[in-house]
C-alpha cells in the first residue's frame, strides 16, 4: 500500500503557482508580441532575431512575473 501523502497549507504566496502562471502567460502574450514588434524592425541574421526575441521576451517575462506575484499576494493569501 502506498504511503499517505501529507497535505500542507502554506502561508503566503504559492511560488509554484506564480512560476506556472508566469511561464504560460509569457508564452501566450510574449510570442505574438515579439512577432508583431519584429515586423517593424530590421533583423537580417538569425543572431539578430534571437537577440531581439530575448530582449523583448525578457521584458514580458519580468512584467508577467511581477504581475502574477502581486496578484497572488493580494488574492491568494
Amino acid at each position: 500500500m502506498p504511503e499517505q501523502v501529507e497535505r500542507t497549507d502554506p502561508e503566503g504566496v504559492d511560488f509554484g503557482w506564480v512560476m506556472q502562471v508566469t511561464f504560460v502567460v509569457t508564452i501566450l502574450v510574449g510570442a505574438p508580441l515579439v512577432a508583431v514588434l519584429s515586423l517593424g524592425t530590421e533583423l537580417p541574421t538569425w543572431g539578430a532575431r534571437a537577440e531581439f526575441a530575448i530582449r523583448v521576451g525578457g521584458v514580458v517575462w519580468f512584467l508577467t512575473a511581477i504581475s502574477a506575484f502581486g496578484y497572488a499576494k493580494k488574492y491568494h493569501d
